[in-house]
């Protein structure tokens, strides 16, 4: 017998409002920000804008992983680890810095190539994991597969950055479980209904368009965050685009019983481990070897 499908509600509603960030980026930010914190596994979420001349210079992080998902444009990346790349729009960066790592974040701007937006999500690691070696997992827009939940000649389709959904899963492997889906709508009142694990934290947030949720009337529109419930009879959530070309974001992570402590780009679990965080980065210890002696080339030019 098939299992009915009961859709999430949503509990709370955040309009991210921009703000700057990094060397003259600007950001819309709703996890992490004072609305919205505890929201486990996620941290942070910040859809970001950068304009010529502005970007992420180097900066460390320990304890979570970085994912950089370009909407627009282009960015490039480079590390301590000596890992350099680009971005392109419909790509995705999933870096786990686990015990350390330095890294720079720079727009590319080029005439007649749209500013770059895109956004970055920060993903809690596991406790057994926060010391582990950085890694990366990096799909061009090619490499990131598509779901067409009513065939390729339906009305919507899902790009799975991580996770999976209608047969489709991404290659990337994130440490813990987390979902990661951009919903693309072309019709108004067309509806989906994603299924997610039983007691994931899940989130929505909007880019373009109006939605409901579930059998709610009320409407959502873009900029907007979107916290889910997570009763244990709930098995998905129903999504209805309420004006064409609608499109969100869709995340859903196992949620992780541990204390999130916090210091700017140091994910910990303790207030001595923050305490150690920054003496290893401050001596160059312990993944920040190179915190004092590697520059990169992209963002000191």
């Amino acid at each position: 017998m098939a299992l009915k499908n009961v859709s999430r509600k949503v509990l709370q509603s955040v309009l991210a409002v921009e703000q700057s960030e990094g060397a003259g980026a600007r950001v819309r930010r709703s996890i992490g920000g004072m609305k919205l914190r505890n929201l486990t596994p996620f941290l942070l979420l910040d859809h970001f804008h950068v304009s010529e001349g502005a970007g992420f210079p180097d900066h460390p992080h320990r304890g979570q992983a970085t994912v950089t998902y370009m909407l627009e444009g282009s960015s490039r990346h480079e590390d301590s680890a000596g890992h350099k790349g680009t971005i392109e729009a419909g790509g995705v960066q999933w870096m786990t810095a686990g015990k350390g790592i330095i890294h720079a974040e720079m727009p590319v701007h080029a005439p007649g190539v749209p500013e770059p937006r895109g956004l970055q999500l920060w993903v809690d690691l596991p406790k057994e994991h926060k010391l582990t070696d950085p890694s990366y997992q990096e799909l061009g827009p090619d490499g990131i597969p598509t779901a067409y939940p009513e065939g390729t000649d339906g009305p919507s389709r899902i790009k799975v950055i991580s996770g999976k959904t209608y047969g489709v899963e991404s290659p990337v492997r994130p440490l813990g479980g987390c979902w990661y889906f951009h919903v693309i709508v072309d019709k108004k009142g067309h509806s989906i209904f994603q299924e997610i694990p039983v007691g994931w934290t899940t989130f929505i947030y909007m880019l373009k368009g109006v939605v409901r949720i579930g059998d709610d009337p009320s409407k959502h529109e873009a900029f907007h965050t979107l916290v889910l419930s997570a009763d244990k009879d709930e098995n998905g959530v129903k999504v209805t685009s309420e004006e064409d070309n609608t499109e969100f974001i869709l995340a859903a992570g196992e949620p992780l019983d541990q204390p999130v402590v916090q210091h700017g780009p140091f994910v910990m679990t303790s207030r001595e481990e923050i305490q150690k965080t920054m003496l290893d980065y401050q001596t160059g210890r312990n993944g920040f070897e190179k915190a004092h002696t590697w520059k990169s080339e992209i963002g000191n030019q």
